[in-house]
């Protein structure tokens, strides 16, 4: 079974983990926590947790993925907190932050399974949408993607800890809200799994309209399929692609900054190159030909401006995400023809946002 930490006395998370003990010195506004800082926080988020009937119920590998998970869950208030003017204390971001370094304290460290690191992640990303659901523009959409990243059942139990876990005045209906988005999962068959479309398609296009009905089915079919490859540099990208699209044509960036003589770092060659790669990808969609776009893609920005672009030709598109162990990836980087700098490669470690299955109609995942 993959544990986090066999010892859970929080002196000896504290002693083994600065990051842990770092929690001691982030206030918090008095106003939703009374309580104290972020570690007097983060020990009644625990405590609150494992005190849940819900939690007692599963099994002890899934009690470890929420235990993990309410450990880590403000571990990034540590940069997001500012002192406003008026006197409150803020922490904006630090959920999107917290699921950055979550994903990469886990992989550096070697040992947790790619579905459960994943898992940890997506509850410390969205641990604060039980409570701020129904303020989003499309609730139901948000929900939706939500549920296809993360188990919904978890992240209401992690939501009630953290609510428990705090002295605040408006506790009561912060956990009226929690039941609210329990029941608009269930009402939504996004319960405790992903929410299941008709096809690919129906998937896609409700996604990406602003209009569309949920069980709306499309009859527009797609005139080609583009491959996305993602992963980061020395992933085996290239290897990939020679095993299973041998046959297709690939638009490699690599391929175009070596011919043009463009360093990885040189931020307005690598422009040049993106721009040079689309107009290739344009000459493919107007012939409604499938091909492969080889680039690491390992943010969800870069992957939706290309995938908009790929769909508004009626293309379908996989995404093909490649990742090797730490160690792994770095001994790969060095033996490409387009060795990334060290430096840049621990950047874009931390940077990674792993697909998610929204994306695309397709995401498929090649773990080593």
């Amino acid at each position: 079974m993959w544990t986090f930490s066999k010892n859970k006395q929080w002196n000896d998370l504290e002693d083994r983990f600065d990051w842990v003990k770092r929690m001691n010195d982030v206030p918090q506004d008095s106003r939703y926590h009374a309580e104290g800082n972020v570690a007097i926080h983060t020990q009644m988020v625990l405590a609150a947790l494992e005190s849940q009937e819900a939690y007692k119920a599963l099994s002890e590998q899934d009690q470890e993925i929420l235990w993990a998970s309410a450990l880590l869950h403000d571990v990034e208030k540590y940069s997001t907190t500012v002192f406003e003017t008026d006197g409150s204390i803020t922490s904006n971001g630090h959920a999107r932050k917290g699921a950055q370094f979550a994903r990469q304290l886990l992989y550096m460290g070697g040992f947790t399974p790619f579905a459960i690191r994943e898992q940890i992640v997506g509850l410390v990303r969205y641990h604060g949408l039980p409570i701020w659901l129904f303020e989003k523009p499309d609730p139901l959409k948000a929900l939706i993607k939500a549920s296809m990243e993360v188990n919904t059942e978890w992240l209401a139990l992690l939501a009630r800890a953290d609510m428990l876990g705090r002295i605040c005045s408006d506790q009561e209906e912060m956990l009226y809200r929690i039941n609210c988005f329990e029941e608009f999962c269930k009402e939504h068959n996004c319960w405790g799994n992903a929410r299941q479309f008709a096809s690919n398609e129906a998937k896609m296009y409700y996604l990406q309209h602003d209009d569309a009905f949920v069980d709306y089915i499309p009859f527009e079919q797609s005139v080609a399929e583009v491959i996305l490859m993602s992963g980061l540099p020395g992933a085996g990208k290239d290897t990939f692609i020679k095993q299973h699209y041998k046959d297709w044509p690939v638009i490699s960036l690599d391929a175009i900054r070596i011919k043009r003589g463009i360093s990885p770092t040189d931020k307005k060659g690598n422009g040049q190159v993106i721009q040079e790669a689309k107009e290739q990808a344009r000459v493919y969609l107007r012939k409604q030909q499938s091909f492969v776009w080889n680039a690491t893609n390992t943010t969800s920005q870069m992957r939706m401006q290309l995938i908009e672009l790929f769909n508004s030709y009626r293309a379908k598109v996989r995404i093909e995400y490649i990742e090797v162990p730490y160690q792994q990836l770095h001994s790969q980087n060095k033996n490409r023809d387009a060795i990334v700098p060290a430096a840049v490669l621990e950047r874009l470690v931390y940077k990674l946002e792993v697909p998610a299955l929204w994306e695309a109609h397709r995401v498929e995942y090649c773990v080593k």
